[in-house]
Order: C-alpha cells, then sequence, then structure tokens
C-alpha cells in the first residue's frame, strides 16, 4: 500500500471527510517533513509510512471533537497537530507556537509551500507570549504534562474557550488539575495503524466560565 492509499483508508476508518486537495496537501507535507528530517532532525520517525499513522492520522483522530474558531497549537514542534488540522479545517485560524526556532523555521516553510492562510507561526516561549486576542481552543500533543500545559497556557485561552490535551493514558495526570480547571471528557481515540494508547482530554476554565455569568 502506497502513502495516498494508507492515508485515505485511515480517513475513512475515522469517519472524517477529507477532499482529495486537502489530501495532496498533507502528502505534500510528509514529503517536505522527511526532506528537512534528514539535516534538522524534526521528528524521531524516519520511515514516511510511519509518519502516516503516527503524525497525520494521530492529528487527523482528534479533528472530530474540536470546535471551529481561532485554535493555539501550543508546542507545535514540526507542525503537529496544527499544520495538519489547518489543511483540514482551512475555515478555522491556527497558531502554532514552539521555542525552538529551526522547527518554526520549517513550519513557516510548510505554511508557504503548502499555500496555507489560515496560519501562523511564533517562536517563542509560550510563558513568555501576550497576543492580543485570545483563543477558542488550545491544543497541544507533546508539549508538557497536562497540570502544567493548563497553567501555562491559562492566560491565553478566552472565556468560554477550552482545552484539548492529546494523550496516550492521562489517568494520573488528571490528578493534577490547577484550581478552576475541571476536565469535561477524556475522549479514547483509535489512531489506523497506531497501536498504542491515545485519548483526547477537553478541559474547561471554571472561573473564565464563572466570569461570564
Amino acid at each position: 500500500m502506497n502513502l495516498a492509499e494508507e492515508l485515505q483508508q485511515g480517513i475513512v476508518q475515522l469517519g472524517i471527510a477529507l477532499d482529495v486537495e486537502a489530501q495532496r496537501k498533507l502528502l505534500d507535507y510528509l514529503a517536505l517533513l522527511y526532506k528537512w528530517n534528514k539535516v534538522y532532525n524534526l521528528t524521531a520517525i524516519h520511515d514516511p509510512q510511519q509518519m502516516v499513522s503516527h503524525h497525520l492520522l494521530d492529528s487527523l483522530a482528534v479533528m472530530p471533537h474540536l470546535w471551529a474558531g481561532r485554535w493555539l497549537d501550543v508546542g507545535c514542534g514540526a507542525g503537529l497537530p496544527g499544520l495538519v488540522l489547518a489543511v483540514a479545517q482551512p475555515d478555522w485560524q491556527f497558531t502554532l507556537l514552539d521555542s525552538n526556532n529551526k522547527k518554526t523555521s520549517f513550519v513557516q516553510q510548510a505554511v508557504i509551500e503548502l499555500d496555507l492562510r489560515n496560519v501562523s507561526v511564533y517562536c517563542v516561549r509560550v510563558e513568555e507570549w501576550q497576543p492580543t486576542e485570545r483563543f477558542d481552543g488550545i491544543i497541544s500533543r507533546a508539549f508538557s504534562e497536562l497540570g502544567e500545559f493548563l497553567r501555562n497556557t491559562r492566560h491565553l485561552l478566552a472565556q468560554h474557550g477550552r482545552w484539548a490535551a492529546m494523550k496516550g493514558a492521562p489517568q494520573q495526570e488528571l490528578e493534577d488539575m490547577p484550581e478552576g480547571c475541571r476536565v469535561e471528557r477524556v475522549i479514547p481515540l483509535h489512531v489506523p495503524g497506531l497501536h498504542a494508547a491515545r485519548s483526547l482530554v477537553i478541559v474547561n476554565n471554571r472561573s473564565g466560565l464563572d466570569q461570564k455569568k
């Protein structure tokens, strides 16, 4: 099975809709990642076949559980999941943040080559970043443990916003919740071709909701 077939089959198994142009862009992104990875070591996975399941499908698996709006991907690394989600949801706005310059340089180049109009990229530490607008959703795939992720990004969340943390088995991390944060759901994910525990933890900011009232 070639990469295009594996991606198409995975999309069907995930039950999501992705047109031919979006699938082409995802494969172009994969080719770019494979090329840059040889020099810059952006990801520990070097096999393009594995990249389909471990990067593309892993990122797409959360899409049915997210919501429209302005999204921040914290610790985006090589653009995961933010860049993949931006391809899949062109009407949503995505900001990708990482403190590693070589990774944000790659992501910026990918944004240009894929002609993505809904993505902004910043190289900065999240604790120090003070944008003018806050976000409807903040997502992370491998930034930190859950409690630290919530604490370090709380100043960036809109009053009505929620966090979406991509995790393996998160039970232990759920015990370290900052005051005012409440877990709404822990959603088990089944990623085609990936034989490891995956889940999405949705958290809301009760203090922000209370202020809104």
